[in-house]
């Protein structure tokens, strides 16, 4: 596991919880240093801050999905703002979680994403699915909208790919954190909702009014064909 991380008490806090759950952790104080680390060895899971010396979180993020790295990547943001965290995720990130947080929490985060990396992928669905201008290739786990690529991360990936196994179904957002993510369902988190604003600003012809990813108020979401 690789730790970017400049705060040295937190990066100190961190490294002993993990290695005292089993995990092997390196750790990295700056973001070309952990940008060169990341693209030089095999991790299972990174943990990466947004500000950081050098190079920030949301750059490193970028290079290393631009580089074909998939990596699954957790960002620790300290800004409130739900644009702000998108931003991670948009750039191929698959989860995050705000400053300041329990460590057990983070914990759990790795825990649901590795659980989800080595689960066996047992689905029924045909190769491919088409809804509107949108082509869904899961053996390539490839996405097309009129024809051009739409770069995703792996978790919203297989959140859209939940979402064409249950079509017309609603899913409450305790739900989805079980099923895709693997969290408790008591879990409190936004990371649903952020996912699925992804989702409809990369899919919907019009993401303010959406046609495929519906709300459904008070219980949760749904996807209509």
């Amino acid at each position: 596991m690789l730790l970017i991380e400049d705060e040295a008490g937190l990066v100190l806090t961190l490294t002993d919880l993990l290695s005292s759950k089993g995990y092997q952790v390196e750790s990295a104080t700056d973001g070309q240093e952990g940008l060169d680390r990341a693209l030089g060895g095999e991790f299972d899971v990174i943990v990466l801050d947004v500000m950081l010396p050098r190079k920030d979180g949301f750059e490193i993020c970028r290079t290393l999905r631009r580089r074909g790295i998939h990596t699954p990547i957790i960002m620790l943001t300290a800004r409130g703002q739900v644009a702000d965290k998108v931003s991670g995720l948009k750039l191929g990130a698959d989860d995050y979680l705000a400053k300041p947080f329990e460590p057990a929490e983070l914990l759990a985060r790795i825990e649901a994403l590795l659980r989800r990396a080595l689960a066996p992928r047992e689905t029924r669905l045909n190769p491919t699915f088409r809804f509107g201008p949108v082509l869904v290739d899961f053996r390539r786990t490839e996405v097309r909208r009129d024809g051009k690529p739409v770069e995703m991360s792996a978790r919203e990936f297989e959140l859209l790919t939940y979402f064409i196994q249950h079509p017309e179904t609603t899913l409450s957002r305790e739900q989805l954190l079980q099923e895709v993510w693997g969290y408790d369902a008591s879990t409190l988190t936004r990371t649903v909702d952020a996912h699925l604003w992804m989702l409809r600003q990369k899919l919907e012809d019009d993401p303010q009014n959406p046609r495929h990813f519906l709300t459904v108020r008070g219980l949760g979401y749904k996807f209509a064909e």
